[in-house]
């Protein structure tokens, strides 16, 4: 059976808890997933300071998780970063003898197979961190727009009938505005929704944990040089697993 490993860069059990039921459903019986929590850093990642603390808890937990009985046994095949704006992405792909994504690039992906897209997500901040990370990914070309709703993903996900309205009405906004063939519904805390949104709108409306998950189980080459998992630096002060993995690089 093969493994995927998800791993949530804010503490929030909430976010772990709904990543691993839509990974899983979205994944299948023959896939088996595991959700980790990042060990430190914030409940919800809305600002730069909280994105770069982030990129370092899901090393963290990464790390960790290789470091369990588990892990040992069944590491994973594959690696999801369960937030869209995949903090940490470019470094885990790096230490990682494993193919990894997070929800943002995968749903690039997803959504550029349609033609021009947008997103739609919650929390103001986000839109130039995730045009930021359109640039970096080779997708910027491709993306129209960003509409960032006031509330943030962990406050949408706490009224979602009401959720589903304001985003329903997101969507339809950009695509009549930009001309968009599809609509990226942009969050962890969002993973569902789009499926109830998407009778209300014309146009493709992608789920970016599904999208996630999607394609963590595609097969994709890693750099063959990268065999076993490590870090390529010596850490000083940080935790003992991520530590155990620099040694061991």
């Amino acid at each position: 059976m093969r493994q995927l490993l998800v791993i949530n860069p804010n503490t929030s059990a909430g976010v772990s808890a709904l990543l691993q039921h839509h990974v899983q459903a979205a994944a299948g019986s023959h896939v088996a997933v595991r959700t980790a929590t990042a060990r430190f850093g914030a409940p919800y990642i809305a600002c730069e300071a909280s994105y770069a603390v982030a990129a370092h808890a899901a090393l963290d937990a990464w790390a960790h998780d290789l470091a369990q009985p588990q892990g040992r046994q069944q590491p994973p095949d594959a690696v999801l970063i369960g937030c869209f704006g995949d903090p940490g992405l470019m470094a885990l792909r790096e230490s990682s003898p494993v193919p990894v994504t997070g929800l943002a690039e995968a749903s690039f992906i997803e959504a550029a197979r349609h033609g021009r897209f947008a997103i739609v997500t919650g929390g103001e901040r986000w839109g130039p961190m995730l045009q930021r990370l359109a640039q970096a990914l080779g997708h910027a070309h491709g993306l129209a727009g960003i509409h960032t709703v006031a509330p943030t993903g962990a406050q949408l996900a706490a009224d979602p009938d009401a959720a589903r309205a304001l985003l329903a009405q997101a969507c339809r906004d950009v695509v009549r505005q930009m001309g968009v063939q599809a609509v990226i519904l942009g969050g962890a805390g969002l993973a569902g929704m789009a499926a109830a949104v998407q009778p209300q709108v014309g146009v493709p409306v992608i789920d970016s944990v599904v999208a996630g998950a999607t394609w963590a189980l595609r097969v994709h080459p890693v750099p063959p040089e990268r065999r076993v998992a490590g870090f390529d630096v010596a850490w000083s002060g940080v935790s003992a697993d991520m530590a155990a993995l620099a040694a061991a690089a």
